[in-house]
C-alpha cells in the first residue's frame, strides 16, 4: 500500500506503521501540484493538507487512488462530488481540531473585547500615555449573549467554554438540536447577540452568508469572530462595517482569499487579523496526523471513519 502525503506534517503518529505500507513525505515543506501529479499515479492513497487544493487534475492523475485522507476538517479544498464520481473516499479530520480551534476562539472573543491586540501596538509608542482609570475600556463577557453559527463539534466546545465565563448561548443550526442551549433563526441571533462566532463549513449555501444585510441586522456594540471558512463572510462589506463602526468589531482568523486579506482590515484597530491559526498549536498537529493516519488503517481494515463524501 502506497501512501504520498503532500506535506512535512509530524512524523510521531507514523512510527512502527505495518511493514507493507510505504510512505512518502516531501522532501522539503510541501509538494507543488507538478510534484503531485507526477508522483500520484503509483499510489494507492493521497494525505492532503487542508490547503492545498486537490482539483479534478490532481484526481484524475490518481491512476489507482483509493483514499483521500484530508489533514483538516474542512475539506473546500478538496473537489469532493469529482473525487465521489471516481469512487474515490474523502474523509477528514473532526475530532482532533476540536479544542484547538475552540481555545483560539475564546482568545479572539477575549482579545477583541478587551481590546488585547490594540493595546499592545499603542503601549508600545505611547508608553506612559496609555494610562487612566476611564481610558482603556472593554467589554466583559459575564452575562453577554454569545450566537453560535453552525452547532456542530466544534460550536458545542465553544459553548461550553463560553458557558463557564457565564455567557448566554444562543445557537444557528440547520439540522441538529444541541440540548441545553437555545435554538434560534439566524435573523434573531444577530439581532440579540452581543458576540457572535461562526462555525459553519464553507457550502455554496454558507457562501457569503454574512453580508451586507446580516452586518446591518447586529449591534452597533456587537462583536464578530470567524475561525471557519473566509468566505462564509463578504470580506469587503466586512471591513467597511468596521471602518464605519456599524460594529464594535471582529477578530479573524480566516480570509476570503488566503493569504490574501481585504486591504482596508490592516489599517483598522477594532479588528484582529491572525494567519489561520485554529489548529496550530504543537499537540494539535500531531493529533490531527494521527487521526488523518487512523482514517487510513480503518479505511483499509473496512471500517472507514470520517468519511465526508
Amino acid at each position: 500500500m502506497k501512501i504520498l502525503v503532500t506535506y512535512d506534517i509530524p512524523r510521531e503518529p507514523f512510527k512502527n506503521l505495518p511493514t507493507d505500507w510505504e510512505i512518502t513525505f516531501p522532501e522539503g515543506e510541501k509538494l507543488t501540484k507538478e510534484e503531485i501529479i507526477r508522483m500520484l499515479p503509483e499510489y494507492d492513497i493521497l494525505l492532503a493538507i487542508f490547503s492545498r487544493p486537490i482539483d479534478k487534475e490532481i484526481i484524475d492523475a490518481g491512476k489507482k487512488l483509493k483514499l483521500i485522507s484530508n489533514y483538516g476538517v474542512g475539506y473546500n479544498n478538496i473537489d469532493i462530488q469529482y473525487a465521489r464520481k471516481k469512487g474515490i473516499t474523502v474523509c477528514n479530520t473532526p475530532e482532533s481540531v476540536c479544542d484547538p480551534t475552540a481555545e483560539l476562539c475564546m482568545a479572539l472573543l477575549l482579545g477583541i473585547a478587551r481590546r488585547i491586540g490594540e493595546f499592545d501596538r499603542r503601549i508600545r509608542t505611547e508608553r506612559e500615555g496609555m494610562w487612566g482609570v476611564m481610558k482603556n475600556l472593554g467589554y466583559g463577557l459575564k452575562g453577554k449573549t454569545l450566537g453560535i453559527i453552525g452547532m456542530g463539534h466544534i460550536g458545542q466546545n465553544v459553548a461550553c467554554k463560553a458557558a463557564a465565563f457565564g455567557m448566554n448561548i444562543l445557537y444557528y443550526n440547520r439540522k441538529t438540536e444541541v440540548p441545553g442551549y437555545k435554538k434560534t433563526d439566524l435573523d434573531s441571533l444577530l439581532k440579540e447577540s452581543d458576540f457572535i462566532s461562526i462555525h459553519t463549513p464553507l457550502t455554496e449555501a454558507t457562501h457569503h452568508l454574512i453580508g451586507e444585510r446580516e452586518l446591518g441586522l447586529m449591534k452597533k456594540t456587537a462583536f464578530l469572530i470567524n475561525t471557519a471558512r473566509g468566505a462564509v463572510i463578504d470580506e469587503e462589506v466586512l471591513s467597511r462595517f468596521l471602518e464605519k463602526r456599524q460594529i464594535a468589531g471582529a477578530a479573524l482568523d480566516v480570509f476570503e482569499r488566503e493569504p490574501h486579506i481585504t486591504e482596508l482590515l490592516y489599517s483598522l484597530d477594532n479588528v484582529i487579523l491572525v494567519p489561520h491559526i485554529g489548529t496550530a498549536t504543537y499537540d494539535g498537529r500531531i493529533a490531527m496526523a494521527q487521526e488523518a493516519l487512523d482514517n487510513i488503517r480503518n479505511y483499509l481494515n473496512g471500517k472507514p471513519t470520517n468519511v465526508v463524501n
